[in-house]
């Protein structure tokens, strides 16, 4: 079991990102849509979507659609609806982290196709989402709620369960569960905006 300053130091990590973006609105030359300033702006929605509403999967899949611009407004609101339950590591079983399965939906979005025939982009899809899979795992040690969850708090709690649930808010679940949920939105960014910029390169020297 972690113990409370190796918790706080973990906490603290992903708290100063965010405090230490605020440096990039100070300094003369970074353009506005600057991509620094997208990352951070996704960050902070998905933050503040998680401690407002709660989910964290559709809390990092909704920051991602609204700053990307990854859906229309309908496929948006579809897409969206369509997460609710794979919060709390899939229907709050603990598994797989939500805000990672957030982000691999909105990977999808950009790279996946509607027919099942088209394996090109199966395969993209794939290749993309393991990247994200790799770095977020890189941060947290594991992609299992559960687990991330012993990382972060220094115990786990079953959200199905009304004490656990009880003791999760009491210990900072609305400050280090939304903290995930920026970590993820932004990798998840990342590697959206590497795509497309790659493919726009690609586009302009054929």
């Amino acid at each position: 079991m972690k113990s409370k300053k190796s918790n706080d130091c973990i906490s603290s990590q992903y708290e100063s990102k965010l405090e230490i973006n605020e440096e990039i609105y100070k300094v003369k030359g970074i353009p506005p849509g600057a991509r620094e300033k997208i990352l951070d702006i996704i960050a902070k929605s998905a933050y503040n979507n998680d401690r407002v509403y709660e989910g964290c999967t559709r809390s990092v899949l909704a920051a991602l659609i609204e700053h990307l611009h990854l859906s229309t407004t309908e496929g948006a609101k579809e897409t969206i609806k369509a997460s609710t339950a794979l919060a709390g590591g899939v229907c709050r079983m603990g598994e797989t982290c939500g805000a990672l399965i957030g982000g691999i939906m909105a990977i999808g979005l950009v790279t996946g196709s509607e027919k099942l025939e088209d394996f090109s982009a199966y395969k993209y899809s794939m290749t993309l989402s393991y990247q994200l899979y790799n770095k977020f795992k890189s941060i947290y040690n594991s992609t299992r709620c559960y687990e991330i969850q012993q990382r972060l708090f220094g115990r786990s709690y079953d959200f199905k369960d009304k004490e656990n649930s009880a003791a999760w808010y009491r210990d900072g679940g609305l400050y280090k569960c939304p903290m995930v949920c920026a970590t993820a939105a932004r990798l998840a960014a990342e590697v959206i905006l590497d795509f497309k910029k790659n493919n726009s390169n690609k586009e302009n020297h054929e």
